[in-house]
C-alpha cells in the first residue's frame, strides 16, 4: 500500500525541518526543492561565524518539469506520474544523495520537499515511494501557507532588512505576501496573509499557448482579479502598505521578486537597461525603477523578435515569457504605484535555511560576516580605523538619507581591503578594485548592486581612480547605478576612498592596535555651500611624533580625482580642501 504524502504546515515546520545550534558537531545541510518547472539540489555550511550567509558550497540543478511530467496526458481528469518520470526522479534523487553523503552531510541535516505539481498529483504516493526505496530520503510536500513563507523569506534572507510586496513566480503558481522585517513576528504573519494563487509561468504557459481563445481570456482576467483581490486584502491587513498607495508623500511600494519567471523577466530588462553595458552581471539584488518594470510591451517585443543569446534567459524561459509578462501585467494592474523592483536569488532553499537560525543571526547585517578578522585586538583596531574614517564627514551636513561605505555595513570590508595589494602599482589596482567589486562574493546577502557600486568606486578611489578609456567606462555606468539612488553618493564614495588613501600614506604599514590610530591622527571636517559649489573643508590633526611625516602635498594629491568625472545626475560640484595640522594628540 502506497504511503501518504508527508506536509509540512506553519505548525509542524519546526519539528519537521533539520535544526541548527552553535554546538552541533557538522553545520552542513543538503535541500532538494522538487518545484515544477525544475528539482534544485543545493549544499551549505551554515557554520559559525559566517552562518548568516547561507553559504552554498555544491548546487545543482535538473531539468525536469513536474508540471509538464504531470499534464503530459491528454486527460484532463487524470493528474498523475508516468512511470517512466517517477524512475528518472527517484535517480535523481538517488544521485543527490550520494553527493551529499561524499560532502560529509548527516542524514538528518537532508531534506526533500515539494511544492504545487506534488500538491496536486493523484499519485504523489507512488513518486514518495519510489524516491524513499531509491534515496532512503522522505519526501515533504509544502502545505501553501509555507510555500509562500519559503519564497518570501528566500527572497527576504539575500538582504540586511525590507520593507515591501514579495512575490514567488513557480512553474505551477505565483505567491504574493507583505513582509516587514524591522516588525516582531513578520515571518508567520507573511505566510498566514499572503496568498498562493495557480498561475505559475509553465502552468500559464500551457494555457495561452493552446487554441483556446476564450480559455486565454479567461485565465487572464481571473489572474488579474485574484491578484487585485490579494492586493486589496494585504492593504486591509497592513496599514503600511496601504499607505504606500494613499499617502501622496510616498513613492509607492517596493516589490521584491523570486522565483526563475521573474528573473527571467529581470534578465530581459537588464538586457535593456538604459546603462549599457550593465556593470554587474547578477540578476540577485538588481533593481528597477517601477515605470521601467512596467514596459511589458516593449520586452514582449524584444523577446519575440530579438534572435542573439540574451544573458540569464534559457531557451525555456523565453518560450515562457509571453505567459511571465501576463503575471507581470496582472501585478501592476492590482498595483497603482510601485516604487521600485528588486529581483531576488534566493527562493525557497533559502528560506527554509533561513528559518533554521536564531533570531539574533536572521537580523545580522551579512556583510559584516565578509570580513575575516578574529582576534579581538584586531577586531578593535578595525573598529577605530572605522571611526577614523567616519569622523572625516562634515558634522553639519545630514549624510542620514545618502548611501555610504558605512550606512551599507560595507565598513569592515572597505577597511579591510584599504592596504591590501600595496605591492602592486596604483592603476592595476584601481582597475582590479573596480572589477572585484562587481563580481566577488557572488550571491552574497546583503551585497546589493547598489552597495557593489559604492564599494567599487571607493576602493577604486583608494588607489587614486586612475583609469584608462575601457575601465573609465565601468567607472561611469557603476556612477549610474549609484545615482539611481543619490547621484550625491558617488562624490562620497570617491571623497572617501581618497580619506583611505590618505590613511595609507600616513600609515604604510596598516596599524594593528587602536591606540596606534588614535594618537597618530585625527579629522574635523564641516561643508561650505558657495554660490556655485560646495566646499568640504578637512582638517587633518597629525602627531609630529609620527615615525612617517607625510607631506603636506602628497596629502592633498590624494583628493585630486575626487569629483573631477561625476555622474551627469549629479548636478552639484563639491571640492575638498585639505588643512594639515601638527599637535599632539
Amino acid at each position: 500500500m502506497a504511503s501518504t504524502p508527508d506536509t509540512i504546515t506553519l505548525e509542524n515546520l519546526t519539528h519537521k525541518m533539520p535544526r541548527w545550534e552553535y554546538d552541533l558537531p557538522s553545520h552542513l545541510y543538503a535541500l532538494v526543492d522538487m518545484g515544477s518547472n525544475g528539482i534544485r539540489f543545493s549544499i551549505s555550511d551554515l557554520s559559525p561565524p559566517r552562518t548568516r550567509l547561507l553559504k552554498c558550497i555544491y548546487r545543482e540543478r535538473a531539468a525536469i518539469s513536474l508540471f509538464d511530467a504531470l499534464n503530459s496526458s491528454s486527460s484532463n481528469e487524470s493528474l498523475t506520474f508516468q512511470s517512466s518520470v517517477i524512475t528518472e526522479v527517484s535517480k535523481t534523487l538517488a544521485r543527490f544523495r550520494s553527493i551529499a553523503n561524499e560532502f560529509g552531510v548527516p542524514a538528518a541535516h537532508i531534506s526533500v520537499f515539494a511544492t504545487e505539481a506534488m500538491r496536486k498529483a493523484q499519485n504523489a504516493s507512488l513518486m514518495v515511494d519510489a524516491i524513499l526505496a531509491a534515496s532512503g530520503l522522505d519526501v515533504h510536500v509544502l502545505t501553501p501557507e509555507v510555500e509562500i513563507l519559503f519564497g518570501a523569506i528566500g527572497a527576504r534572507s539575500g538582504f540586511g532588512g525590507v520593507n515591501g510586496l514579495f512575490l514567488d513566480l513557480g512553474g505551477g503558481s505565483v505567491q504574493m505576501t507583505y513582509l516587514n522585517s524591522s516588525v516582531d513576528g513578520y515571518e508567520r504573519a507573511a505566510a498566514q496573509t499572503g496568498k498562493s494563487l495557480p498561475f505559475g509561468a509553465a502552468k500559464l504557459t500551457k494555457v495561452l499557448e493552446s487554441a483556446d481563445t476564450e480559455a486565454k481570456v479567461t485565465a487572464a482576467s481571473t489572474l488579474q482579479e485574484n491578484m487585485r483581490c490579494t492586493f486589496a486584502k494585504l492593504q486591509q491587513q497592513f496599514g503600511s502598505l496601504r499607505d504606500t498607495q494613499t499617502n501622496k508623500q510616498q513613492a509607492g511600494v517596493d516589490i521584491y521578486l523570486c522565483g526563475g519567471g521573474f528573473r527571467g523577466y529581470g534578465s530581459i530588462l537588464m538586457h535593456t537597461d538604459p546603462i549599457q553595458p550593465y556593470p554587474i552581471p547578477t540578476i540577485g539584488a538588481y533593481t528597477v525603477a517601477g515605470s521601467f518594470f512596467s514596459q511589458t510591451k516593449h520586452m514582449r517585443k524584444l523577446n519575440a523578435e530579438y534572435e542573439g543569446k540574451i544573458h540569464g534567459m534559457s531557451k525555456r524561459r523565453r518560450q515562457q515569457f509571453p505567459a511571465i509578462a501576463t503575471v507581470v501585467e496582472a501585478l501592476v494592474d492590482a498595483v497603482p504605484r510601485i516604487h521600485s523592483v528588486t529581483f531576488c536569488s534566493g527562493g525557497n532553499r533559502e528560506g527554509a535555511l533561513f528559518m533554521m537560525l536564531p533570531k539574533d543571526l536572521k537580523e545580522n547585517n551579512p556583510l559584516r560576516c565578509l570580513s575575516q578578522v578574529k582576534e579581538r585586538i584586531d577586531l578593535e583596531t578595525l573598529e577605530s580605523l572605522m571611526a577614523l574614517m567616519e569622523s572625516s564627514l562634515p558634522t553639519n551636513f545630514d549624510l542620514s538619507t545618502v548611501p555610504t561605505i558605512f550606512t551599507l555595513g560595507l565598513g569592515p570590508l572597505f577597511v579591510g581591503d584599504t592596504w591590501a595589494r600595496v605591492g602592486g602599482p596604483s592603476d592595476a589596482n584601481a582597475a582590479f578594485e573596480l572589477h572585484h567589486a562587481t563580481h566577488r562574493d557572488p550571491d552574497t546577502p546583503g551585497f546589493t548592486h547598489l552597495a557593489r557600486a559604492i564599494l567599487g568606486i571607493a576602493l577604486c578611489s583608494r588607489w587614486g581612480a586612475s583609469l584608462g578609456p575601457s575601465d573609465r567606462q565601468l567607472f561611469a555606468n557603476l556612477q549610474k547605478v549609484v545615482s539611481r539612488s543619490s547621484p550625491e553618493a558617488n562624490f562620497w564614495a570617491e571623497y572617501i576612498g581618497a580619506v583611505a588613501n590618505l590613511l595609507a600614506v600616513v600609515f604604510p604599514v596598516k596599524p594593528d592596535t587602536p591606540d596606534k590610530v588614535e594618537k597618530t591622527v585625527k579629522f574635523r571636517s564641516s561643508i561650505k555651500d558657495g554660490k556655485k559649489k560646495r566646499k568640504v573643508q578637512l582638517v587633518i590633526l597629525l602627531s609630529p611624533d609620527a615615525r612617517q611625516t607625510p607631506e603636506t602635498q602628497d596629502l592633498e594629491s590624494c583628493f585630486k580625482n575626487v569629483g573631477k568625472h561625476r555622474d551627469a545626475a549629479d548636478e552639484t560640484e563639491t571640492k575638498v580642501q585639505l588643512t594639515v595640522q601638527r599637535i599632539e594628540l
